[in-house]
């Protein structure tokens, strides 16, 4: 607001006793009519579509063969991670969401949105408002006008008042900044909705790998005890001289070998602890219960081949039709909302375009011991002769900016395709993450029920070889490669089982599942929110009903609810060019002229 302040003294103006009032009431007149066109008027810039981008009428994943039956075309479930009916599994992910440090400073930065919000909305009203006051003594100089005159050299002036000033926003430049505002906060909110959908998923995949990496060493171990089994069984054939040491050289080697699986598994397994301690913000030591081996939770294919622990995925996954990723998922709503908030800022760009029209004006009490043809003292500061101010209209047009302006519109309309291009390419990510998830979830059911047979027929091999090692029928060769097999088999297994229940979460991370466990939940929790009410004053920003209040006059963005977001059409709709109707060929080389919208 450069040559709006009014802080220097020559620019008061004191009016006489008796002057006329025709002047003022006209100029009250243009100020009135002047504010009133202002709050009615246009909004330069382009008025906001939402993108349009292609999807598939179904999911590819679940057209396969022998696939049908699996995939459920119903309602995505909320809260899948229940579906796995593992209480530790539950467990952790409720605690997750209510420790996770990542989740809070996502919440957090909704918190600063809000307040941003705030600063764009006061933007609107009066830039300039201050309250003055001084007391200044002055001694002039005997040689300048005032002294050679034969006036009063030395004197005191005291001045008490306010001024402000007030940019109109005849062409929408405020308000876009609000919409701005509006659409980057509903962006944060999807930025922690889409960590909420991370953070549980990743919760699952890594409880799911540690079931699963404490079955394999159960079933290693058990390995070993039969593979050491075998060793004494060639040591006591050898000392009986039945047998060469070949057999039992090589027995040795079998059984080094397995246990040389158990340090990897181990360390994979404490690596694989830590990652689920730093989602849930807590130490090692006081999660060993939550994360404490659960013999016979769960009924895997394979149960006899380790236990069963790795949590079983539900037989069907609900993942309703491909046009629901685009309000279902979180990094795709916040692609939009990103969207929106830079077309808006293309308006705010183009409203530079055009002069700013600023209500300026001023009223104070100045006083002063000056002696001229009046006398008066500081003390009759606030007497009624003291009164003293101005108002007035100041139009500032910009016509000479050597293109910065335009060069400014050019940015923002590049930063919005931008945006469009990348929340298009969210959908696709999105579309082919879904695919990529029912793909691991359906290739490895059937996978794990081929290791099934063949760790069904690796322990058959086994027991027969060892029966016709004892009787002598068969030499070692045939009992040790079946030993080896059936190691290999049942870790497969183990891992494709895993895969299984991995693949479900991978597809329910894909299908924007999870985030509405918050619910009407406000974004901080309780503990932060009073720590920074005692530091700072925050006012509604941290109440659970802030979206439903104003900020001065101007409505809160609702907050997206589980259920409320409503579904966008799908296809494959041309986005209008800024400033453009869809249908229109826009025109590159001009801006166009403001539409009125009150």
């Amino acid at each position: 607001m450069n040559g709006l302040r009014c802080s220097s003294t020559r620019h008061w103006r004191t009016f006489p006793p008796r002057a006329p009032q025709d002047s003022a009431r006209a100029a009250m007149g243009w100020v009135a009519l002047t504010m009133l066109v202002g709050f009615s008027g246009c909004e330069v810039g382009p008025e906001y579509a939402e993108p349009g981008a292609e999807v598939n009428g179904g999911w590819l994943g679940g057209s396969g063969g022998g696939a049908e039956g699996v995939v459920d075309e119903g309602g995505v479930n909320e809260r899948w991670w229940e579906g796995f009916n593992d209480a530790g599994l539950t467990a952790l992910v409720g605690m997750a969401y209510r420790e996770n440090l990542t989740l809070r400073s996502a919440g957090l930065r909704v918190i600063e949105a809000r307040a941003r919000r705030g600063i764009a909305v006061g933007r609107f009203f009066p830039q300039l408002q201050e309250a003055v006051g001084g007391v200044d003594a002055s001694r002039v100089s005997a040689n300048s006008v005032q002294g050679a005159s034969g006036g009063d050299r030395s004197y005191a002036e005291a001045t008490i008042g306010l001024q402000a000033a007030w940019e109109l926003d005849f062409w929408g430049k405020f308000r876009r900044g609000i919409e701005a505002a509006d659409a980057e906060l509903l962006a944060t909110v999807a930025d922690y909705d889409a960590v909420l959908v991370t953070l549980a998923a990743d919760v699952a995949t890594n409880y799911i790998l540690v079931r699963s990496l404490e079955e394999r060493l159960e079933v290693t171990r058990a390995n070993v005890r039969l593979q050491g089994e075998t060793l004494a069984l060639t040591q006591a054939r050898f000392r009986a001289g039945a047998v060469s040491e070949l057999d039992v050289a090589t027995a040795r080697a079998t059984l080094a070998n397995t246990q040389a699986l158990i340090p990897d598994l181990e360390n994979a397994l404490q690596q694989t602890r830590l990652a689920i301690c730093t989602l849930l913000a807590r130490t090692p030591s006081s999660l060993e219960a939550e994360l404490a081996p659960a013999p016979g939770a769960g009924a895997g294919a394979g149960a006899g081949a380790g236990g069963g622990r790795v949590p079983e995925a539900p037989p069907r996954i609900a993942a309703g039709v491909p046009a629901e990723l685009l309000r279902r998922r979180p990094d795709v709503r916040a692609a939009e909302r990103i969207a929106a908030a830079q077309s808006a800022l293309i308006g705010v760009a183009a409203a530079d375009l055009y002069p700013s029209i600023s209500i300026t004006g001023a009223t104070a009490f100045v006083s002063s011991t000056y002696d001229g043809q009046r006398t008066p003292g500081l003390g009759d500061l606030l007497d009624a002769d003291s009164f003293a101010g101005f108002i007035g209209l100041r139009v500032n047009w910009p016509v000479l900016n050597y293109g910065r302006i335009r060069g400014n519109i050019r940015v923002q309309d590049a930063r919005f395709e931008q945006a469009v291009a990348f929340y298009r390419q969210s959908v696709l990510r999105a579309a082919s993450d879904v695919e990529a998830g029912l793909s691991d979830f359906l290739r490895s059911r059937e996978r794990a029920a081929y290791l099934a047979e063949a760790v069904n027929a690796s322990q058959r091999s086994v027991d027969l070889s060892l029966i016709q090692y004892r009787a002598g029928a068969v030499d070692f060769i045939r009992v040790n490669n079946a030993q080896t097999e059936l190691v290999l088999q049942q870790d497969n297994l183990i891992v494709s089982r895993a895969s299984i229940a991995l693949g479900a979460v991978r597809t329910y991370r894909a299908l924007g599942g999870g985030w509405e466990m918050r619910g009407d939940a406000e974004f901080v929790d309780p503990q932060t929110a009073e720590r920074m009410r005692r530091r700072t004053d925050w006012g509604d920003v941290l109440a659970p009903d802030w979206p439903e209040g104003k900020d001065l006059g101007f409505p809160r963005p609702p907050t997206p609810a589980p259920g409320t977001t409503p579904t966008p059409t799908p296809g494959t709709a041309p986005i209008p060019a800024p400033g453009t109707a869809p249908g229109t060929a826009p025109d590159p080389g001009t801006l166009p002229p403001p539409e009125p919208r009150p």
